[in-house]
């Protein structure tokens, strides 16, 4: 699966994107971020509050307990306003 990662979230992690291969029990994107969360300190840190986590699955918004495949392109980022 391929994650994209943006913003403070790049900035934390130190990496723009990566490829992992998911285990059998990460069913959904909260899942996925607490299954990132295990590969290191800087994976824990960027992404330890849920609440400022935003998700897109294929270019499309979705909610973090929205199902995933592996096949799947995820993009992780912080709230976004514009204006």
């Amino acid at each position: 699966m391929k994650i994209l990662y943006f913003s403070w979230i790049r900035t934390k992690i130190g990496k723009d994107k990566e490829v992992v291969i998911l285990p059998k029990n990460v069913k959904n994107g909260s899942d996925l971020v607490d299954f990132l969360k295990t590969k290191g300190p800087k994976h824990a840190d960027a992404l330890k509050n849920k609440k400022v986590i935003r998700m897109a699955i294929n270019f499309e918004h979705t909610a973090l307990n929205h199902p995933i495949k592996k096949n799947d392109e995820i993009a992780l980022f912080p709230p976004v306003t514009g204006g």
